[in-house]
């Protein structure tokens, strides 16, 4: 079970396959700044400190 909302598990997602955060906005139609609050949450919930363990933990999450 992910500690994750569904959009921040999207978000990770796409962090996980390498988007960059505009590229993260653009996809999911939301600003950068959005991404970027999602990101802090999730290296929050998940505690994590870099987009390296942000990919690790979607894999290991089943998200990629």
């Amino acid at each position: 079970q992910s500690p994750l909302t569904s959009r921040e598990s999207e978000v990770l997602t796409l962090v996980g396959s390498g988007a960059s955060t505009p590229e993260v906005a653009t996809t999911l139609n939301i600003s950068k700044y959005t991404v970027e609050d999602h990101l802090k949450q999730i290296y929050r919930k998940l505690e994590i400190s870099s987009r390296a363990e942000a990919a690790l933990a979607a894999r290991n999450l089943n998200l990629l």
